[in-house]
C-alpha cells in the first residue's frame, strides 16, 4: 500500500464528512424556517441533555431531577416525532448522509481498542494500485445488463459437446454465479472456475459477481494472471513490490485471475501460484477468501499446462462453469 494514497484518500474523507456535516446543517436550517415548533423542539432537547450531563457530573444522587429531566426530553421527542410524520419526514433526516454506513466515511472501523481500515478505503486502494486496467469494466457490468438473447437459442451437440443451447448453459452459470453471491461467507460455497473461448461473457460476469460483492461490503482485487504471477516474483527479488501487495493478493475477499493460461510459466511461478490457490483455501484466521478464475483454456488443457496440486484443486474446490457459444462481442 502507498502510504501517500492512503493520505490523500483520508483526506479526501475527512472533505466528505464535513461536507455531510454541513449538508445537514442546510437541511434541519431548511426545515426550520418553514417549522419553527421543531426548532424550538431541538434547541430544548439540547438544553435539557446538556442539563443532565452537568447534574450527573455535579449531583449523580438526585435522581428525581434527571428522572423529570428524561421525561420531559421523551415528551418532546414524541411531539416532535409526530410533527415529523405529518410532514412525511423520517427520524434519519436528522442524520448526516455519508457514503459509507460502517466507517461513517472516517475510513476506519473500531474493533475493540483497535482501529482497521474500512473495507470501502481498502477498496479505493486496491482500485488505485491494482484495478486499474479494469476499473472502468467494473464500474459499467453488472446484472441489469446481462443479457441472455445475446446467445444461441440452438442445441448443437457435435460442435459444443452439450446437449444444452448456448443460452440454457449461459442461464445456469448465471445461477450458480449468484449463488456464490449469496453465499460467499460460507466456507462450503465453492470458487468460481471461468474456462471457454474469449468473447462468450467470462470477464463481464466477473464483473457483475465484483459489482454485486462490493455492495455488500466486500473488497475486490483484480488481477491478470500474467501480472499477478510477475508481481509476486518481483516481491521475493524485492523489485518494486511491496509486502502489501503479497498480502492484499492471499487476503482481499474476492481474488478475480482473468486469463490464466496466457502466462509464462516456470518452476517458481508453479510454486507460487499454487501457494495463493492454497492459502485463499484455507479461510485464514476465519477469514473467508474466495477465487474466480477465468481462462481460455479446456480442461484437458489446464491438466496438461499446470501440475496435478494446481489442477487437483480446480477439481475439488471449484465450481468449473464452461462457456461456450458464438462470440457475443459481434452481438452487441
Amino acid at each position: 500500500m502507498n502510504d501517500s494514497t492512503l493520505k490523500k484518500l483520508l483526506k479526501e474523507y475527512d472533505k466528505k464528512r464535513q461536507l455531510a456535516f454541513l449538508d445537514l446543517d442546510k437541511r434541519k436550517q431548511e426545515l426550520f424556517s418553514s417549522n419553527k415548533r421543531l426548532e424550538e423542539i431541538d434547541n430544548e432537547i439540547n438544553s435539557y441533555s446538556i442539563q443532565i450531563a452537568k447534574n450527573i457530573l455535579s449531583s449523580p444522587n438526585n435522581t428525581t431531577f434527571l428522572e423529570n429531566l428524561r421525561n420531559k426530553i421523551d415528551t418532546l421527542k414524541k411531539e416532535k416525532n409526530m410533527l415529523l410524520k405529518s410532514l412525511n419526514i423520517d427520524d434519519n433526516f436528522f442524520k448526516p448522509h455519508f457514503d459509507c454506513n460502517l466507517c461513517n466515511d472516517t475510513g476506519y472501523i473500531q474493533d475493540g481498542y483497535s482501529f482497521n481500515l474500512c473495507s470501502c478505503i481498502k477498496q479505493k486502494l486496491f482500485d488505485i494500485e491494482y484495478n486499474k486496467s479494469n476499473i472502468d469494466k467494473l464500474e459499467k457490468d453488472n446484472f441489469d445488463n446481462f443479457n441472455y438473447n445475446l446467445y444461441s437459442d440452438n442445441i448443437n451437440e457435435a460442435l459444443y459437446s452439450s446437449n444444452l443451447s448456448p443460452r440454457d448453459n449461459i442461464k445456469n452459470i448465471r445461477k450458480i454465479a449468484l449463488s456464490f453471491i449469496n453465499n460467499f461467507d460460507d466456507s462450503n460455497e465453492k470458487n468460481l472456475l471461468f474456462i471457454g473461448n474469449t468473447g462468450l461473457g467470462k470477464t463481464f460476469l466477473s464483473n457483475c459477481i465484483a459489482n454485486e460483492l462490493l455492495k455488500k461490503g466486500k473488497t475486490v482485487l483484480y488481477q491478470t494472471a500474467s501480472v499477478m504471477l510477475d508481481s509476486i516474483i518481483d516481491y521475493r527479488f524485492n523489485k518494486n513490490s511491496s509486502t502489501n501487495m503479497y498480502e492484499n493478493i492471499l487476503t482481499v475477499d474476492l481474488l478475480i485471475i482473468d486469463d490464466l493460461g496466457t502466462e509464462f510459466m516456470n518452476s517458481m511461478k508453479f510454486s507460487e501460484l499454487f501457494n495463493v490457490i492454497n492459502t485463499r483455501l484455507l479461510n485464514q484466521n476465519n477469514h473467508i477468501t474466495k477465487t474466480i478464475i477465468s481462462t481460455n483454456l479446456n480442461l484437458q488443457e489446464l491438466s496438461q499446462k499446470y501440475d496435478e496440486r494446481i489442477f487437483s484443486r480446480f477439481v475439488g474446490y471449484y465450481n468449473i462453469c464452461r462457456f461456450f457459444g458464438e462470440d457475443i462481442r459481434f452481438k452487441k
